[in-house]
C-alpha cells in the first residue's frame, strides 16, 4: 500500500492536498503530519507519474511526491530517495537464480517497454524490443507473467505489481529513479513549509518549515543596590575598652594599665 487516503471533514477548514505517484509511499510523512497539525486534514490524491505535474499546476494538488526530472523553472523540488531498479522475471526463470544481473546478461532477453516508464535510459533500450510496447507498467506485468519477456521498473513497482509467480532481481547498471517532494514556486504556502519540515525530519519542536523572525526581548533595567538602614543608636557594639554604666568596663574591652599608688 502506498498510503490511506484522507477524506477531510466538511467545513473543516483549510486541507492540504498531497499528490503522489504510483510506488511512493507516503504513509510515514502523512501519519506525523496527522500528529501535529490536528487542525489540518491531509487529503491524498493518487496520480499517474506523467500527470502528476499537470495537477499540480491546475492546482488540484498542493504539493506532490513526483518522480524526477520536473520543470525547475516551475517547480521547487527536494529530492528525496533514489530507488534501486530490478528485473521482474517468472518464478521458473534463469535470473531467479542469482541475486544481481547487469544489462549485458539482459541482451537475448525481450524487455517490455511500456508507455508510461518512469526510468530515463541514455541511447538505445536494453535488451530485445517486444512486437508492441504495452500502454501501462501494469499490462508489462500481464505479459511478464505470461512468458512474454521481462520487465526492467523501480523496485517499489515491483513490490506494488507483486504477484506470487513472478519474482525480481536487482540490475546492477541500470538507471535509478529518483522521487522527490515537488510543488510550484509561486504557490510555497506555509502549509507547504509544513510539510517540507517534515518530510526533512525536524523535531517537533522545529517542524515549521517556515522562517519567523523571534520577538526582541526588552533589556531588564539594572537592579539597585538596597539602601542601607542606619543603625539604632545605642544598638551599636560598644568599641574596646569603651565602659558601661557604673564606669565598669564591658567585657571584652581593654583594660588601662593601673596606677601607682604613691
Amino acid at each position: 500500500m502506498t498510503g490511506t487516503e484522507e477524506t477531510p471533514a466538511q467545513g473543516s477548514g483549510p486541507t492540504f492536498r498531497l499528490a503522489y505517484v504510483p510506488g511512493a509511499t507516503p504513509a510515514k510523512w502523512v501519519r506525523i503530519w496527522n500528529e501535529r497539525l490536528r487542525d489540518v486534514p491531509l487529503a491524498l490524491v493518487p496520480v499517474a507519474a506523467s500527470e502528476v505535474a499537470d495537477v499540480l499546476r491546475a492546482g488540484d494538488a498542493d504539493a506532490g511526491l513526483v518522480r524526477l526530472p520536473v520543470d525547475r523553472t516551475y517547480f521547487s523540488a527536494i529530492p528525496l530517495y533514489t530507488e534501486t531498479t530490478v528485473v521482474v522475471v517468472p518464478k521458473d526463470h534463469v535470473v531467479a537464480a542469482v541475486e544481481e544481473v547487469a544489462l549485458a546478461d539482459l541482451a537475448d532477453e525481450i524487455v517490455q517497454h511500456p508507455l508510461d516508464d518512469v526510468l530515463e535510459w541514455d541511447g538505445a533500450l536494453p535488451g530485445q524490443p517486444a512486437f508492441e510496447r504495452p500502454a501501462t507498467t501494469a499490462d508489462a506485468i500481464e505479459l511478464v507473467a505470461a512468458g512474454v519477456g521481462v520487465l526492467i521498473v523501480p523496485q517499489s513497482l515491483a513490490r506494488l505489481h507483486h504477484r506470487r509467480d513472478l519474482t525480481y532481481r536487482t540490475v546492477t547498471d541500470a538507471p535509478g529513479s529518483d522521487v522527490a517532494l515537488a510543488w510550484p514556486e509561486e504557490r510555497t504556502t506555509d502549509q507547504v513549509e509544513d510539510f517540507i519540515g517534515i518530510v526533512r525530519g525536524r523535531t517537533v519542536n522545529s517542524s515549521r518549515g517556515r522562517t519567523t523572525t523571534p520577538p526582541k526581548q526588552e533589556k531588564k533595567p539594572a537592579k539597585k543596590p538596597a539602601a542601607r538602614k542606619p543603625a539604632a543608636k545605642g544598638t551599636g557594639r560598644p568599641k574596646p575598652g569603651a565602659r558601661g554604666q557604673g564606669g565598669k568596663p564591658q567585657p571584652g574591652g581593654k583594660r588601662g594599665k593601673p596606677r601607682k599608688r604613691s
